[in-house]
């Protein structure tokens, strides 16, 4: 993923590096349709990665997860492929429109919020449990208003951003609803991130077109606002135009996907700008669409481009090292990617838009000393610039 591996190439190398591996993936599908009813459950099967071989596996894509039955079935890649290939119907309790991802602390509970279905998805895959958050009306109240960015507390209370009714939703590990808390700058409400330490919960809010006010929320835990990143619409050094998604580190880092200004800005938990990740443009370290932001445990910066349909991956200096996915139908490709979430043992979950799942891969292979700078390569851009208030 770096030192010699580490490249600049441009949108054609894309293009190019993407029919070598959906070629790769196809023989995989072939060779699994020719042998996959006699292959027996405990046969190794054929692992998907990025890079392709004959480089070293960085990124192993793991399984598809779409429906309450990925909870209680081994969702082996075989079988992803067999009903792939057989074109299976999905269950009522199929993911349509994957906005908002989080993980439990161990790894065991992935949610999913449905922009379509008007809930949020909880895959408790520890208890072999299913629940739907949020669609079943109770008490007169309706299901979840447009859900989008969904966290998740100390306590493991789900956090939900309901976009169509501005306002945070709050309910407990089992769905029933806690409280809400809004405020009425809330425009367009969309990602959200929790620094539990500090007790803070980020909201990003993409606003309009022809708002003033770009700019992530801060909120305390029982609902107050506290404060703000960014303000006023601009592409300066702290500005934001169409913030969309928001990622909490260990430090109390916040990263901002700055969708429009194509790119991800990072702050400290004070609000002061530290560095950018990414910048317009069809080549390598460069976006079209950003979306979802994430940090591995090396801290790594993991962006989801939803234009390019594929994950690229920065060290903690803002160099890129790698992206995963590709446009496609096949397991472990993505449509119009959204959200991501890296869990405390690297396995990475995309929000796969238009291929109706989430994508979940796994890092490999890899140590903290592989993402160290490269000396050959330019240096992140240093903060220059403060947002006005």
């Amino acid at each position: 993923m770096l030192g010699s591996e580490r490249r600049t190439i441009s949108m054609n190398a894309h293009r190019s590096f993407y029919t070598k591996a959906a070629s790769w993936i196809g023989l995989v599908l072939i060779a699994l349709a020719a042998g996959c009813a006699a292959q027996k459950p405990e046969e190794k099967q054929p692992v998907v990665a990025w890079p392709p071989p004959p480089e070293k596996a960085r990124i192993e894509f793991v399984r598809t997860v779409s429906s309450e039955d990925d909870v209680f079935h081994d969702t082996t890649f075989t079988q992803k492929v067999a009903d792939f290939l057989a074109g299976t119907k999905p269950t009522p309790a199929q993911i349509v429109e994957p906005n908002g991802i989080a993980v439990s602390d161990d790894g065991s509970v992935l949610y999913v919020s449905d922009h379509a279905q008007g809930a949020v998805f909880v895959f408790d895959f520890g208890k072999k449990q299913f629940l739907k958050v949020g669609a079943q009306a109770e008490k007169g109240e309706t299901g979840l208003d447009w859900p989008m960015g969904v966290a998740v507390d100390g306590q493991q209370n789900i956090y939900v951003v309901e976009q169509g009714a501005k306002t945070i939703t709050v309910f407990d590990p089992s769905g029933k609803k806690l409280r809400s808390f809004t405020d009425k700058s809330l425009e367009r409400p969309c990602g959200i991130a929790i620094d539990r330490e500090r007790g803070r919960v980020y909201v990003a809010d993409s606003a309009h077109t022809l708002s003033k006010d770009h700019s992530v929320k801060i909120f305390s835990l029982d609902g107050k606002l506290i404060g703000k990143l960014g303000g006023q619409k601009g592409d300066g050094p702290g500005y934001f135009n169409v913030p969309t998604y928001v990622w909490v580190d260990n430090d109390g880092d916040v990263y901002v996907t700055d969708t429009m200004n194509c790119r991800v800005q990072a702050f400290s938990p004070d609000g002061k700008y530290l560095r950018s990740y990414g910048e317009r443009g069809d080549g390598y370290g460069q976006f079209s669409r950003p979306k979802g932001v994430a940090l591995d445990s090396f801290h790594n910066v993991y962006v989801v481009d939803s234009a390019w349909s594929n994950v690229q991956i920065f060290n903690p200096q803002g160099q890129v090292l790698l992206f995963f996915g590709g446009r496609g139908p096949l397991p472990g490709m993505l449509k119009n990617a959204t959200a991501v979430a890296i869990d405390k043992n690297n396995h990475i979950y995309v929000g796969d838009y238009l291929n109706h799942r989430v994508e979940e891969y796994q890092l490999v292979n890899t140590n903290a000393a592989d993402s160290l700078p490269d000396s050959a390569a330019p240096p992140a851009a240093p903060a220059t610039d403060q947002p006005k208030s």
